[in-house]
C-alpha cells in the first residue's frame, strides 16, 4: 500500500513540476521543460535568475556549515557570554 501510494504520488507530482506542450515551445531553449508560462526574456531576466541562484547556493552552504560546525566553543560566541553573566550573578 505504502509503494502504490508514494508511486502515485510521484506520478502526480512529476505531472505538475513539467510543463504542458504548449509552454515547452514558447519556452528558450534549455528552459523547455521546466516549468509553465513564459520564460525569460531579455538579458537583465538572466541577470535576476543567476544572481538569485547564486544568493540561494551561497546561504544553503553556509547554513550547512554552522549546521555541521557552530564553532560554540569559542570564548567570543555570544552563547558564553550569557552562560558567565548567569554564573556570576549566582
Amino acid at each position: 500500500m505504502k509503494t502504490k501510494t508514494i508511486t502515485c504520488l510521484a506520478f502526480f507530482i512529476s505531472t505538475i513540476v513539467t510543463a504542458c506542450p504548449i509552454c515547452k515551445k514558447n519556452q528558450p531553449k534549455g528552459f523547455e521543460d521546466i516549468t509553465h508560462g513564459q520564460g525569460p526574456e531579455g538579458n537583465i531576466d538572466y541577470v535576476i535568475m543567476y544572481s538569485a541562484i547564486i544568493i540561494v547556493g551561497y546561504t544553503l552552504i553556509m547554513s550547512v556549515k554552522y549546521l555541521v560546525k557552530p564553532k560554540e566553543k569559542e570564548a567570543s560566541h555570544i552563547k558564553n557570554f550569557v552562560v558567565n553573566e548567569n554564573n556570576t550573578s549566582s
